[in-house]
């Protein structure tokens, strides 16, 4: 062996007691198959090694310990993040609020009846984050009392939210959530703010829903296909949206019943039929009513003349016919009425007051059959609909102070409340089936 042989064996062995010395921790051998990705084993994900992993003690109390727990296995599944927010989810200082590079999304606060500081809101608003569910993640925080996560990629089902004591607003609006309703939601008797806007649900809404104290219950934009509950008017909510979705049915007559709560109330785009209820006249505080794009019928009812704050009425594309009330126009001067829209509808008069709602463009009624006005049906369709039987009966009196006599009366006892809402019908049909009639329509 000559000098220059045994120096090299002799650099080997210091080399590889030198390594073992130095106590590395080498990734594991990989399973067979398996490839190397950006400088892992594509089966075993990066991360910390076994020694920095922080320990109980290293929190401010064992809440926020198993709190970053679940923070952690929720990253790991996490499929996309534009913003890398994931990014910030790293040490222990989950409940630095002052620091908005630290664990964003995620803010603490002290529960009732203890004095550890932990995780109490979670606002993923606008992060665009991607997870194929949350189940884990939400139910893992059992302080939590507020959970926002609009614009984002999250699927799956709505968790069990069962144990979540605190919880009063939940957001899950424009996700990529499906399934039933989320009847795990209804015994949160704290909830006040409930959002399921554009998602993938689909089914019936539970009557319990209507029970909770809720302030504001958005469904839009999804893809119910039930009638609307009965009880609708049980709930004390002030903001109420059904819109775009496939509820069919009658509007419930008890809507009056949430008379000193509601402020608006959107049916917009669904399949609802029967005649325009008389009780929506009692809605006295209501700003916004749009019930447009149904398969709505009958009188617009004079109670509606009561609605002496509501800014915006939309009934357009419906099946009303009848003259357009006086009453209902003289919002735009007594009241706050700003835009009536009843286009696309089968109306044959006008009120007085209402001429000058159409030159101040405050009123649209484009398209009925309203003779001496432009961009009206052809007359062949006109004849057609008023050769119909017309089943919904016209209340002749106001629920308000511009009927005298009448100002204490309510829903619970106003003989007018108990007429059928929902007579049969002749078939209708839809809209686009007069295409054929209107090729010279102008807009």
């Amino acid at each position: 062996m000559t000098m220059s042989t045994s120096f090299l064996i002799a650099i080997l062995i210091l080399s590889v007691s030198t390594v073992q010395g130095a106590d590395y921790n080498f990734p594991p051998a990989p399973s067979p198959g398996s490839t190397v990705q950006g400088g892992h084993y594509n089966d075993f994900p990066p991360g910390p090694s076994p020694s920095a992993q922080p320990n109980p003690k290293d929190f401010q109390n064992m809440k926020q310990f198993l709190a970053y727990l679940v923070i952690q296995r929720f990253k790991r599944t996490i499929t996309y993040d534009p913003l890398n927010i994931t990014g910030t989810w790293v040490g222990t200082r989950i409940c630095d609020n002052d620091d908005l590079n630290t664990y964003r999304g995620f803010f603490c606060d002290t529960p009732p009846n203890t004095t550890d500081l932990t995780v109490a809101s979670i606002d993923f608003n606008g992060f665009h984050l991607g997870a194929p569910t949350l189940d884990g993640f939400i139910n893992g925080f059992p302080d939590l009392a507020l959970f926002h996560a609009n614009s984002n990629n999250f699927g799956g089902t709505v968790p069990n939210l069962l144990g979540l004591q605190y919880l009063y607003e939940l957001d899950f609006s424009n996700n990529k959530l499906s399934g039933l309703f989320p009847t795990n939601v209804v015994p949160l008797s704290g909830l006040a703010f409930l959002d399921l806007r554009f998602n993938f649900f689909q089914g019936h809404v539970p009557p319990p829903i209507f029970l909770i104290g809720y302030e504001a219950l958005f469904l839009n934009n999804n893809f119910f296909n039930s009638s609307i509950p009965a009880n609708l008017g049980s709930s004390p909510v002030e903001y109420l949206t059904f819109a775009n979705n496939r509820f069919t049915g009658p509007i419930p007559v008890s809507i009056c019943n949430t008379s000193s709560t509601v402020l608006e109330v959107l049916f917009l785009n669904n399949q609802l039929s029967g005649c325009l209820p008389y009780e929506i006249g009692y809605l006295r505080d209501i700003t916004v009513f749009d019930a447009g794009l149904n398969k709505l019928t009958g009188h617009i009812p004079l109670s509606f003349g009561c609605l002496s704050n509501v800014q915006e009425l939309n009934l357009a594309q419906n099946y009303l016919y009848g003259e357009v009330p006086e009453v209902v126009c003289q919002l735009a001067r007594t009241g706050n009425l700003v835009n009536l829209s009843l286009s696309d509808n089968f109306f044959t008069a006008l009120g007085v007051n209402c001429w000058d709602l159409i030159h101040n463009n405050v009123l649209d009624v484009r398209w009925n059959c309203i003779p001496g006005l432009p961009h009206q049906r052809p007359f062949e369709e006109c004849a057609w609909f008023l050769s119909l039987p017309k089943l919904c009966p016209l209340v002749p009196y106001m629920p308000c102070e511009a009927n005298p006599g009448r100002q204490n009366t309510t829903c619970y006892n106003d003989w007018a409340s108990h007429f059928d809402h929902n007579p049969p019908m002749p078939p209708l049909p839809p809209h686009a089936s007069f295409n054929q009639l209107r090729k010279g329509k102008a807009n």
